[in-house]
């Protein structure tokens, strides 16, 4: 019999099952997105559970058509220059993501729906991360003048070949399938057993991890890519973007453009033209730093590039890019620099420099290793041979 629900804000809700603990995200008209409060709501309560001794397994969902689509973009617009509190739940946000990384009880995510940026840092490092053919993953920052962040130059930098590079700087959507495919979901489970499959796991009263991942296989289904996904491009993506810089990644693209069979990367050039210089070279430097960075410097590197940029230390892109996408809605962004060239290593080094010690995010460096620290030999996109 499940308990009353615990009191908690309507952003979030929580529930008690015998062992097993369910959070909902619940700003449905705005997509689940990511409030001060909401991490703060998550932050105790993820902390709250582990410390209990019959709290044995976390599970996390959203409610209505979305997991979550990520951080709440007119905060930052409206707040991100001037007020304390915008960087306190930055700091705050970082912490929660690691916690998540290094959690100590068996953790589910149902994601039906958006899960977008840092509301897929709520569900790609779990433990299960279950998806749909409903649910729409991107990490599309860096066209907006942000760059990948919540533990995303970490978890892209580790999956096969270059296909971190292309999600970071395309933005590209996935689909359930894909995401399985690409190693960023553990289990594909048709939308029609989703509420089957919760029921399921709040009747285990257990989290012991091969009692969990059985009854999440009962209702897997096996995948198969359809013809059209850019990840049966494995051999195009990985030229493209092992170049060296995004001038050189766009220049590959175009090359490859006039090939049978590549005229989805003309489509990939049009948006990376249309996307913020400074974003996107933020962000290739820091997903290809990711690969010989540990968790925790992966994510005081983010911390440190979300600050500078909150505080426009070399351009006003994010603020801009915010609002040409959700405040006016013109989506015509007028980029400072406009075009790639502009934007010098110099600069870059003045957001990726390190603060005064005093200053980092104060994270611990050692611990349980996440599951992000494994290879994808058995991910789809790592197997192809074209």
């Amino acid at each position: 019999m499940a308990q009353e629900p615990i009191k908690s804000e309507e952003v979030v809700l929580t529930e008690e099952v015998g062992s097993v603990r369910l959070i909902t995200l619940n700003r449905p008209q705005q997509l689940n997105v990511i409030s001060s409060k909401v991490v703060s709501i998550l932050a105790e309560t993820l902390e709250k559970w582990e410390g209990e001794d019959d709290a044995k397994l976390i599970v996390i969902k959203g409610s209505g058509r979305a997991f979550s689509a990520g951080g709440d973009l007119k905060m930052f617009y409206t707040e991100g220059k001037t007020d304390i509190s915008c960087t306190e739940v930055v700091y705050r946000m970082y912490w929660l993501v690691h916690h998540i990384h290094t959690y100590k009880k068996t953790t589910v995510a149902l994601v039906h729906g958006i899960v977008m940026g840092g509301g897929a840092s709520l569900s790609v490092p779990l433990k299960y991360s279950v998806v749909t053919e409903k649910t729409v993953f991107s990490v599309p920052e860096a066209s907006v003048g942000f760059h990948t962040d919540c533990s995303f130059s970490y978890i892209l930098s580790h999956l096969p070949g270059h296909l971190g590079e292309y999600l970071a700087l395309t933005g590209a959507r996935l689909d359930g399938k894909e995401m399985l495919s690409a190693g960023l979901a553990t289990h594909f489970v048709p939308s029609a057993k989703m509420v089957e499959l919760e029921k399921r796991l709040l009747s285990l009263d257990s989290g012991d991890e091969s009692a969990v991942s059985s009854a999440i296989e009962e209702f897997s289904v096996p995948v198969e890519l359809n013809e059209k996904s850019a990840l049966n491009k494995k051999k195009v993506i990985d030229k493209c973007f092992s170049q060296g810089s995004v001038e050189e990644i766009i220049s590959a693209l175009e090359a490859e453009a006039s090939a049978e069979g590549n005229e989805w990367a003309t489509e990939v050039v049009k948006g990376l033209k249309r996307s913020s210089p400074t974003g996107l070279k933020i962000t290739l430097r820091s997903v290809r730093e990711g690969r010989k960075q540990s968790l925790a410097e992966c994510l005081k590197k983010e911390f440190r590039l979300t600050m500078n940029i909150l505080k426009t230390v070399i351009s006003n892109d994010m603020y801009e890019g915010i609002r040409a996408l959700v405040i006016d809605k013109d989506k015509a962004p007028k980029w400072d620099p406009p075009t790639l060239n502009k934007v010098s290593s110099e600069k870059l080094d003045l957001v990726f420099e390190p603060f005064k010690d005093e200053l980092e995010l104060q994270i611990p460096s050692e611990g349980k290793l996440s599951r992000w620290d494994g290879k994808f030999e058995k991910s789809v996109y790592h197997s192809q041979k074209h």
